[in-house]
């Protein structure tokens, strides 16, 4: 027995001794099982904030866009009310215009109409003094002295209307400037004729076609204070309306196309009048 005591005691201390190893082994395990569940959640930690931050960086890129599109579109919608805007406008000039142009065109076919008939009137008028020539030498006096005055007469009215179609040939050429010097010499020449109205007419509408409305405006109300009688005094009007358009006059405008429907409802510029203030009027309520 006192023999086996120095052995047990050496397997007593031996088994302490693995006892504690193994225990210091384990606290060493789970340090490191420790150690490496703080670092894996680290680094999850870490991906889940770079994750997070890059999604806030592609959040505010989305909000960026999404601000830069409506601006877009505001700044696109307004583009479209100013070029609707413009249309609208460009549509009714349009239509003036077109008018302005079906009104020049049968004005002029009725002027040359006219013309041609006064014309033949003047041709047949002037044949029918040269019969008394044909009358013998012993016709009394009392018979042939008439004829002077009247063949004189017949002269003075070929070279008015010969004047006349001159200048008016001019405008009609697209010469206006010179148009305009040979009215301005008819009216010097025959103030009297009755010509001479819309001779001035054809002043102030050589100015509006030269694109001087403000000398158009004066030579037509020069027509309307000199000849307030004359046929062309609605077309003088008329065309004042138009400068004033172009000078965007648009309330004078109108002011002068009432007038014109007011006072000659039966005047042939009197259809195209209500047009146009028709048109005047929708471009208003439209902007």
């Amino acid at each position: 027995m006192r023999q086996l005591i120095p052995f047990l005691l050496l397997f007593i201390c031996g088994a302490s001794q693995a006892a504690l190893f193994a225990d210091n082994d384990a606290r060493d395990e789970i340090v490191r099982l420790r150690k490496y569940v703080k670092e894996e959640q680290d680094q999850r930690i870490t991906d889940l904030q770079a994750r997070l931050e890059n999604i806030e960086k592609i959040r505010q890129a989305l909000e960026s866009r999404l601000s830069e599109q409506k601006a877009q579109t505001v700044d696109q919608l307004a583009q479209m009310d100013r070029l609707n805007t413009e249309i609208s406008k460009l549509r009714g000039q349009l239509e003036v215009n077109s008018h302005e142009i079906e009104l020049a065109q049968q004005r002029q076919r009725d002027l040359y109409a006219d013309l041609d008939g006064r014309l033949r009137k003047l041709e047949g008028g002037a044949v029918t003094p040269a019969k008394p020539a044909e009358t013998p030498a012993a016709v009394a006096p009392s018979v042939t002295a008439p004829a002077t005055p009247i063949a004189a007469a017949t002269v003075d009215t070929a070279d008015e209307l010969k004047s006349y179609e001159a200048a008016l040939d001019l405008s009609k050429a697209g010469r206006h400037t010179a148009s305009i010097d040979a009215f301005e010499k008819f009216i010097e020449s025959y103030s009297a004729s009755k010509f001479a109205g819309p001779a001035q007419y054809w002043i102030g509408y050589s100015n509006f076609s030269l694109k001087n409305y403000k000398a158009a405006i004066a030579a037509q109300q020069k027509l309307i204070k000199l000849y307030p009688d004359s046929n062309k005094v609605p077309d003088a009007m008329y065309n004042i309306a138009n400068s004033q358009i172009q000078l965007s006059d648009i309330n004078g405008a109108k002011q002068t196309l009432r007038e014109v429907v007011a006072k000659y409802p039966l005047s042939d510029v009197a259809p195209f009048a209500k047009k146009r203030l028709a048109v005047l009027e929708s471009i208003k309520t439209k902007n």
